[in-house]
């Protein structure tokens, strides 16, 4: 069973949200278009949609070959990615603090 991730209830669960919570909660790895797949929880046919997206926006980069492996990983030097990717620790510590505001309120 898969946990659901604020930052996905916040901007609705669609593939591309899925694929971009997963990136940048592993900004710091690199991955298989397949590992990014099945990690996001998206079939492959909507995974190679969002996919082309994020090649062409150049949300992902291209790090390196293993095999006939091509691993990618999110672009940390883009500054719309930088940007994203403090959003979404705002939004986690944002949502985070109303949930504990909320029982400290019930406790």
């Amino acid at each position: 069973m898969k946990q659901e991730s604020i930052f996905v209830e916040y901007f609705g669960d669609t593939p591309m949200v899925r694929m971009l919570n997963f990136l940048i909660l592993g900004k710091d790895f690199d991955y298989s278009m397949t590992d990014i797949a099945e990690g996001s929880h998206v079939g492959w046919t909507s995974f190679t949609r969002a996919w082309k997206e994020l090649e062409k926006r150049k949300v992902v980069i291209h790090t390196r070959d293993i095999g006939r492996a091509r691993l990618y990983k999110l672009n940390m030097q883009d500054p719309t990615v930088q940007k994203l990717v403090k959003l979404h620790w705002e939004i986690i510590k944002t949502e985070t603090d109303k949930m504990f505001s909320k029982k400290k309120l019930v406790a």
